[in-house]
């Protein structure tokens, strides 16, 4: 499973050098041989301790982590949902994202300029935001006006679409993240399928290159969300910002292990073994019979799977099985 998260922000605000000090964090691409080459996109290992135990515990060839895929979209300027600056490209990019990372520049230097003339992270957020709830207004807006022909003769699937779009185009109007509206679990799934920007997760990130810690702390308070303090120029701050990013995307991590390699695998939360496997092979889904499983840390404890079994630590599980987070699998098909 490849999902991304899009680091967007206004123009110097460190997101370049961010990307680069996530990509020397990069994990070769050969191991994942689905991901995209594209220069502006990092795949990086997600730290995790437990993996580095297996593999240590099996004597493993190889280790391979779970990884997060960051892209580098270009910075958006006021007016990009009409077109200003690279706006559409801007747009376009994040619309292709699972999630989004808002940076944020909390540090005040001279030889930098800030586009907006000051460095206010509170306005930063502000200015992207507003551009991300016109863009959406935008494409809500439209969609309403296709539907009216249908709503006006009856149709159901269009009436009840309208409906959770009204929703969302209120929220819309009135400056706020489509996300922050409430809607049923089935006007959840009607609305997804607009791929609305502000629907996305959204990770804060504050840079705080130069900047005191308690500036930066005091402005995370009044952040309307999940924030991350980050130096990208020392690097400090990185492995908690992919360990939030990989959260953010309400991923959990399960793992194989062997002496042939030890690794860990990505599925999203209260995925069943089966959905689970298909991280392994898109098979496992249909071929699923059974699955053997056993916590990381019981597996540690015992040392070895032979001793875990003698201790009936090792369970097997069937289709219905939700997978947790921290489960060694071994499938059975």
């Amino acid at each position: 499973m490849s999902l991304s998260i899009g680091i967007v922000g206004l123009p110097n605000v460190g997101k370049s050098t961010l990307f680069n000090a996530l990509t020397k964090k990069s994990v070769p691409a050969e191991n994942y041989p689905f991901c995209t080459i594209d220069p502006s996109v990092g795949i990086v290992p997600v730290p995790d301790e437990r993996l580095d135990k297996l593999s240590k515990m099996s004597n493993s060839l190889k280790t391979v982590p779970a990884v997060v895929e960051f892209v580098d979209i270009a910075g958006i300027v006021k007016g990009a949902a009409e077109g200003e600056g690279l706006g559409n490209k801007f747009l376009s990019n994040i619309r292709e994202t699972d999630a989004i990372a808002e940076m944020v520049r909390t540090f005040k230097d001279e030889d930098i300029i800030h586009v907006a003339g000051k460095v206010d992270p509170l306005s930063d957020v502000g200015v992207i935001n507003l551009e991300l709830v016109l863009a959406d207004d935008e494409t809500v807006s439209k969609r309403l006006g296709n539907l009216a022909r249908d709503v006006k003769r009856g149709d159901k699937l269009a009436i009840a679409e309208e409906a959770a779009l009204k929703k969302v185009d209120e929220v819309l109007k009135q400056g706020k993240l489509a996300n922050t509206v409430t809607l049923t679990e089935e006007e959840r799934k009607i609305v997804k399928s607009m791929h609305l920007l502000t629907m996305k997760p959204i990770l804060y990130i504050l840079n705080t290159s130069e900047a005191t810690e308690n500036v930066a702390d005091e402005i995370a308070k009044d952040i309307p969300g999940k924030t991350v303090k980050v130096d990208p120029v020392f690097g400090t701050g990185l492995d908690d910002l992919i360990t939030k990013s990989y959260e953010l995307l309400d991923l959990i991590t399960f793992f194989t292990t062997g002496e042939d390699e030890s690794r860990a695998w990505t599925t999203k939360r209260n995925a069943t073994a089966p959905e689970a496997g298909t991280a392994i092979h898109n098979d496992f889904k249909e071929k699923f019979i059974r699955a053997e499983v056993i916590e990381c840390g019981k597996l540690l404890e015992a040392g070895s799977y032979a001793i875990a079994r003698e201790k009936g630590w090792v369970r097997t599980e069937g289709k219905g099985y939700v997978v947790q987070d921290g489960d060694v699998i071994e499938f059975k098909i």
